[in-house]
């Protein structure tokens, strides 16, 4: 079957399904194929991860280690990854000779950020995906304009790629992770209620947008292994 009418089917199945219900289904999909989460254990990803761990511990997560991310970050996901018993984390890095080749001094964030997302993220992502029919993602249709319309599932070039929780609101997740206890990223507190790599964070003020810290000033909005590269440069306009 075409993965784009795979997609619709699933979605028209799924139109009245909890988060848990299409998780579930995802993770067991026989027309999708072998299913991985990918989490960056960022302010929100915990509520995901946890719903994960009820259904399957051994699920493979796959977490980017852009080797530019806050210590607090690294800190998190292993503490994470602990305290819901997840046994598959699978932690993924730029190839050395591409990092020795386009990046060898740290600074090519400086110059470029979508080469920089590329290389640290968009290639290390893909070869990481590579044996899965699909992929798991926590994006909200909330969190930004380019994110207004996702459905559950959807075409991504080959794959399958679910958003199980993208109806949910910040009050939604707030109010699943106080119901569960579930930890907080210690960066939230601090100011930061959408966490990337260090030199691309800012602090938000309380009248931004969540995610106004990630690339502020820039018209970027998105690291690209959502989007193309042409796709992740868009006005912040409306929310990002």
């Amino acid at each position: 079957m075409p993965l784009k009418e795979l997609a619709e089917r699933r979605n028209i199945l799924h139109r009245k399904s909890d988060a848990q219900t299409v998780l579930a289904h995802a993770l067991s999909d026989v027309q999708i194929g072998d299913v991985a989460v990918v989490s960056s254990f960022g302010a929100e990803s915990v509520a995901l991860l946890h719903i994960v761990s009820k259904i399957n511990k051994a699920t493979p997560v796959i977490f980017l280690d852009t080797e530019m991310l806050f210590a607090e970050t690294l800190q998190y996901q292993h503490d994470v990854a602990k305290k819901l018993g997840l046994t598959d984390v699978r932690v993924t890095t730029a190839a050395r000779d591409d990092v020795f080749v386009n990046d060898v001094d740290g600074l090519l964030h400086q110059a470029d950020t979508t080469a920089c997302c590329h290389l640290r993220k968009v290639k290390p992502l893909n070869n990481a995906l590579s044996g899965f029919g699909g992929w798991i993602t926590g994006r909200k249709r909330y969190q930004a304009g380019t994110r207004a319309t996702i459905p559950l599932f959807e075409r991504d070039a080959r794959k399958i790629k679910v958003n199980p929780l993208a109806s949910w609101t910040a009050a939604d997740v707030a109010a699943y992770m106080a119901t569960h206890n579930l930890p907080r990223h210690p960066l939230v507190t601090k100011g930061y209620p959408s966490i990337g790599c260090m030199p691309c964070t800012t602090r938000v003020d309380d009248h931004e947008n969540a995610r106004s810290g990630r690339w502020r000033n820039s018209a970027k909005t998105e690291c690209g292994i959502h989007f193309a590269p042409h796709e992740a440069v868009q006005s912040k306009a409306g929310g990002s």
